[in-house]
């Protein structure tokens, strides 16, 4: 079966919507494909608070900040909604493969938006020596299992990884009456926001291991412990210190990879660096008409970024079918110092945007930094910062016409002196 459209997003997430309402805001037809049965995507099982701060000027959960989205699209005719749909394959002509319980269909569309969002590093992921018993889960299953099936993953539980879902997780089952025996960290700082160190680990008791990792994993059957072992100055284990933690599961938060095996299929670069494609402040990558945004662009701390992106996207998507974009020139933006990404990687010209978004992460925490904006050894622009973590995203906007007539955009974070 065939169906033709201006707009294509495909996820149905936070940065679906909201790429979704930008879209459709431009008057064209929109279609979001999403695999799951609803909308929302991971923040259906995201059951606590902390959302919607930036972007909905209050705190909401997980389940109350999709629902505000999905109700905004709601109201909009122009924009239809296919749940329950898994695309196959994406074409560089902007042609999409997809199916559902229909049968299968080949979408032909002017503009394509990538929003699939992220997934987790699993077990395979990993090099932990020991055997593979019951009892090993990342921290999103883990979530899944408690806030909507209702299942205990274990009873005396060890966390892997100090990301935000592993924080927020062993706070989420401590609640539930599990004993969460420690967060293991192999780098000398910790993954996850500090609001999160300090809310899910810190109020609890719960002890955080810096520069140490699991080494092996004891159990038959199911998970019986595992050993720890603190990490020399290189990073690998000193083995004549590991110490045993009794425990029946482990769970893994160890990082997210961006969901980009559709826009490889597309033939669009990724950035090693981000996980993400190479994008323009337009967030077009670099085959015209395809866009990308939330965390299949990069990981994001705050699903408010993400939904900022998706807005965006989907608002140049329709400034593309409607011919507002072009490319005439494009310059690099480069990176120094302590920071480690940047997005976007390119400015396009002519800037017909009043303003540009940038993202950033570093490489190492540092307090009292400042970040230059620099163009052939001028200064256009300084941002100080108390401190810097590479946990924590640094977000920047400037006027388009401070770029207007750049040769080199430089991006320098260095440490005050």
């Amino acid at each position: 079966m065939q169906k033709e459209v201006d707009v294509v997003v495909i996820g149905g997430g936070p940065a679906g919507l909201a790429s979704a309402k930008g879209a459709g805001s431009k008057n064209t037809q929109v279609l979001i494909l999403e695999r799951g049965e609803e909308l929302g995507g991971i923040l259906q099982q995201c059951i606590h608070p902390g959302f919607g701060l930036l972007y909905f000027k209050e705190e909401l959960t997980g389940p109350e900040y999709a629902q505000k989205w999905i109700e905004e699209i709601e109201n909009m005719k122009n924009i239809e909604v296919w749940t329950k749909t898994m695309v196959l394959e994406v074409y560089p002509d902007k042609r999409v493969l997809a199916v559902n319980e229909k049968g299968l269909w080949e979408i032909k569309a002017k503009a394509v938006i990538f929003a699939m969002g992220c997934r987790e590093r699993t077990q395979g992921n990993l090099t932990i020596p020991g055997t593979r018993p019951a009892g090993i889960f990342t921290a999103g299953t883990a979530q899944r299992l408690v806030n909507i099936e209702g299942y205990l993953p274990g009873e005396k539980i060890l966390i892997l990884g100090s990301g935000d879902i592993g924080l927020i997780m062993a706070r989420r089952l401590k609640w539930e009456g599990a004993e969460v025996t420690g967060v293991v960290e192999k780098l000398p700082y910790p993954g996850g926001l500090t609001r999160n160190l300090v809310q899910c680990l810190e109020d609890y008791n719960i002890p955080l291991y810096l520069n140490h990792t699991v080494v092996e994993i004891k159990g038959e059957k199911r998970v019986e412990g595992v050993y720890v072992a603190p990490l020399d100055e290189k990073g690998d284990p000193i083995l004549s210190e590991k110490k045993f933690f009794p425990c029946d599961t482990l769970l893994l938060s160890v990082g997210l990879i961006p969901e980009n095996e559709l826009s490889e299929m597309a033939e669009i670069p990724l950035d090693k660096r981000t996980g993400g494609p190479f994008v323009d402040q337009f967030l077009m990558t670099e085959k015209e008409g395809f866009f990308a945004c939330g965390n299949v662009l990069l990981v994001n701390d705050l699903v408010d970024y993400v939904s900022s992106q998706g807005l965006l996207a989907g608002e140049n998507a329709g400034r593309f079918i409607n011919r507002e974009i072009s490319r005439e020139k494009r310059i690099p933006v480069n990176i120094n110092g302590n920071l480690r990404l940047v997005v976007p990687q390119y400015i396009s010209y002519p800037l017909i945007l009043p303003e540009i978004t940038f993202y950033f992460r570093v490489l190492n925490p540092h307090e009292k930094s400042i970040l230059y904006l620099k163009d052939v050894g001028k200064t256009l622009k300084i941002w100080k910062y108390p401190i810097v973590r590479p946990a924590e995203m640094l977000v920047v906007k400037i006027k388009s016409l401070l770029l207007e007539n750049a040769e080199n955009i430089n991006f320098s974070l260095e440490e005050e002196r």
